[in-house]
């Protein structure tokens, strides 16, 4: 199954918001890990390594040079 890149969620807005409550109050390095964690959990509940590897891919494209 390909990577979905079109909009599949009922409410986009409420996630958006609560990814942004998760990380109120964190420093920089504790919102990173965060943020990794639910990757992470994610990453278990799709369970296909080919879309998440693509996923991988299209977060990567055009965000310059690492630091």
């Amino acid at each position: 199954m390909p990577l979905i890149l079109h909009p599949n969620v009922s409410d986009p807005d409420r996630i958006y918001e609560k990814i942004i409550a998760l990380h109120d109050g964190q420093t920089s390095d504790a919102a990173m890990g965060t943020a990794a964690k639910l990757i992470l959990l994610l990453a278990n509940h799709i369970g296909d390594m080919d879309v998440i590897e693509e996923a991988i891919d299209h977060a990567g494209k055009g965000m310059g040079p690492k630091s």
